[in-house]
């Protein structure tokens, strides 16, 4: 039997639509191992966001990506740095989950250094998340029972690495039920929500779509 016949047409239809959502250009996108506990089928994305170049930008730029710019413009350095990480998980029980009020949740997380200003800010969390419910609904993208976290994360150095400077980070995980098996919309939304982190300014046109997987 082939493989693929163990596999529910709905999550198959869900795959589908993830091949079609137009990402972010600045986004590198690519499938990462599923967790193998939290559902009976799921698949993963992993997603970096890059510095941008060293020349000016025509938008205004915060966050990450205004410190990255400076440190480049400063340095001469050419090196990449990376602004904002990100995983997106698809799971899917075809036995349905009360805890999720339905068959499919979407499972992500994202994390981005801050400025020190702006990691001390107390309404952080809650710009985190706005951030977020801000980018579903500008996708159009049908949602129920969401829930997240939003953590700072302090660094501190200490002996050899007192030199070092601490750092600030925000970590958000979230995870949310779509309304239906096409999640274009969603993975979308999501590309917006990390490059919102990584401290790039919105970029509706220009967008890039997610390459279709070769198979062997």
């Amino acid at each position: 039997m082939n493989a693929l016949d163990q596999v529910p047409p709905d999550f198959l239809h869900a795959l589908g639509t993830l091949r079609k959502a137009r990402c972010r250009k600045e986004l590198r996108l690519a499938e990462i191992p599923a967790p193998a506990r939290l559902a009976p089928f799921a698949v993963a994305l992993g997603a970096e966001v890059m510095a941008p170049g060293a020349a000016t930008p025509s938008t205004p730029l915060h966050g990450p990506a205004a410190m990255a710019l400076a440190a480049a413009q400063g340095s001469g350095d050419d090196s990449e740095t990376e602004l904002a990480t990100g995983r997106f998980i698809l799971l899917h029980d075809p036995e349905g989950s009360d805890v999720w009020d339905g068959e499919f949740r979407i499972v992500t997380y994202i994390r981005a250094e801050l400025e020190p200003e702006m990691g001390n800010d107390e309404m952080l969390g809650t710009v985190a998340w706005t951030w977020l419910v801000e980018a579903l609904e500008n996708h159009k993208a049908p949602y129920r029972a969401a829930g997240g976290t939003a953590t700072r994360v302090l660094s501190e150095s200490f002996g050899t690495l007192a030199e070092r400077p601490g750092s600030i980070d925000i970590e958000l995980r979230a995870s949310w039920t779509p309304a239906s098996p096409d999640v274009t919309a969603h993975l979308e939304a999501w590309s917006d929500m990390v490059c919102t982190f990584a401290g790039l300014p919105p970029l509706p046109d220009g967008v890039t779509p997610l390459p279709h997987r070769r198979r062997n």
